[in-house]
C-alpha cells in the first residue's frame, strides 16, 4: 500500500549526499514513448521527483497524476509571477533595477511584506557580492522562496507529518466558514485510509447544523465512520469525549475532530478549543496532538489576516491551504510561513477527494515558477 504521508522518506534522506540525476530520467521515459504520447506535464511530474532524488521505478502512478494536478492548480499564479520574473531576470545579470521590479512583482502576488522583504534583502547582498547571470539568478530566487517556505521546519523535529502509528493521532481542524474545513477533514480521512491508518471523524461543529450534515457525508464518501451529536447547540467538548472514548475502543490511529470557525467572537471559540483540550488531556493523555488551519488560498491576504486571528487562540501547528485550483494567488503560502512561522502540512489543488496531499515545498515552488 502507498503511504502518503511517508512516501519519498528514505529517498529524500540520501538527497543530500546525492548529486541531482536532472533530466536524465526524463529522457529515458520520453525515449520509450512514442513521440505523440509524450505529455509535457508527465515528463515535469517525473522530473520533479528525480531531482528530489526518486528512481523512476519508485514512482507511484499517484504521485506523478498528483503533481500534474498541483501544477495545474497553481496555474495562474504561475503565469502571472514565473513569466514575468523570467523576464525580469531574463535582462541579464541581475542589478538594482531589476530587484526593485521583483520586489513589486512579489508584493502583487499576496507573498507578503516579511516574506518580500526577506528575498529583495538577500538578493541586494548576493549581487553586492557576485553577479549574477539570468538563469543563476533564476535559481537562486528559487532556493529562498524554498527556504522560507522550510523555515518553520528548522527547529521541529517532526519534519515528516505523518499519524504515529503506534498512539492516537488527534488532529484538531479549525478554519473559518468557507474556507474547505469539512472537505478538508473529509479528504485527509480518505488519504489516511488509502495510506493504512483507521481514522474516525468527529462533528464537533455544533453549532451549525449544515456541518454535522456534510462531515457524515464526507464521511460517508472516505469510508470513515463519524462520531456526532444530532442535537442543536450539544456541547462540542462532549462530542469529543465520545470521539476518543470509540477511538480508544477501535484501536484508531487518526481522530479528526472539526471544531467551530468563528472569527466574531474570539473569546468563545478560545474556551471552547480549551475545553476540548482538557478533554483531550484527561482521557489521551499520550496522545499526539495537531492542531491545523484550513486556510482558503484564494483570500490572499485576507486569509493571513484570519490565519493570524486562529494563531492567537488555537495553539496552531500547521496550516492546510486549500482552494488552489487556478484562481488562487500561491503567494500566500510564503507569507505564512514567514510571518506566522507555521509549516504549511497539506494543500488542496481542485474539489474532488483526491486533491489533498501532503506539503512539499520543493514540489510547490517548482510548480508555481517551473
Amino acid at each position: 500500500m502507498f503511504n502518503w504521508f511517508r512516501r519519498g522518506k528514505e529517498d529524500n534522506k540520501n538527497q543530500e549526499s546525492s548529486p541531482k540525476p536532472e533530466v536524465e530520467v526524463t529522457q529515458e521515459l520520453e525515449s520509450t514513448l512514442p513521440t505523440a504520447e509524450v505529455d509535457p506535464e508527465l515528463l515535469w511530474s517525473v522530473k520533479v521527483l528525480a531531482d528530489q532524488g526518486r528512481k523512476e521505478s519508485e514512482m507511484a502512478t499517484e504521485e506523478l497524476d498528483w503533481l500534474q494536478r498541483l501544477r495545474q492548480g497553481l496555474g495562474k499564479s504561475r503565469r502571472e509571477l514565473a513569466n514575468q520574473l523570467k523576464g525580469i531576470v531574463g535582462q541579464g545579470p541581475l542589478n538594482q533595477k531589476a530587484i526593485a521590479d521583483i520586489e513589486t512583482l512579489l508584493l502583487q502576488a499576496d507573498v507578503g511584506v516579511e516574506a518580500t522583504d526577506y528575498i529583495i534583502n538577500k538578493l541586494e547582498s548576493q549581487v553586492r557580492e557576485k553577479s549574477l547571470p539570468s538563469e543563476e539568478a533564476f535559481d537562486y530566487l528559487k532556493t529562498l522562496l524554498c527556504e522560507i517556505l522550510e523555515r518553520p521546519l528548522k527547529y521541529n523535529a517532526k519534519k515528516q507529518f505523518a499519524p504515529d502509528q503506534n498512539s492516537l493521532n488527534i488532529w484538531l481542524m479549525t478554519g473559518v466558514n468557507g474556507a474547505g474545513k469539512t472537505t478538508t477533514i473529509g479528504k485527509l480521512a480518505s488519504l489516511a485510509k488509502k495510506s493504512g491508518y483507521n481514522s474516525l471523524i468527529v462533528a464537533a461543529d455544533t453549532f451549525r447544523a449544515a456541518a454535522v450534515q456534510q462531515i457524515q457525508v464526507w464521511g460517508e464518501r472516505s469510508q470513515t465512520p463519524v462520531i456526532a451529536n444530532p442535537g442543536q447547540n450539544t456541547d462540542p467538548a462532549a462530542v469529543v469525549f465520545d470521539g476518543i472514548k470509540a477511538a480508544q475502543s477501535k484501536n484508531i490511529n487518526l481522530l479528526l475532530v472539526d471544531t467551530a470557525g468563528r472569527l466574531q467572537n474570539k473569546k468563545n471559540l478560545m474556551e471552547e478549543l480549551a475545553k476540548i483540550r482538557r478533554i483531550i488531556d484527561k482521557k489521551a493523555p499520550d496522545a499526539k496532538v495537531e492542531s491545523l488551519l484550513v486556510l482558503d488560498a484564494t483570500l490572499g491576504q485576507n486569509g493571513l489576516r484570519q490565519a493570524q486571528v486562529f494563531a492567537e487562540t488555537a495553539q496552531l501547528t500547521g496550516v492546510v491551504l486549500t482552494k488552489l485550483d487556478g484562481t488562487a494567488k500561491g503567494g500566500v503560502a510564503f507569507a505564512v510561513a514567514q510571518q506566522l512561522d507555521l509549516p504549511i502540512r497539506f494543500i488542496g489543488a481542485g474539489e474532488g477527494i483526491e486533491d489533498l496531499r501532503p506539503f512539499s515545498s520543493y514540489e510547490f515552488v517548482e510548480a508555481l515558477l517551473s
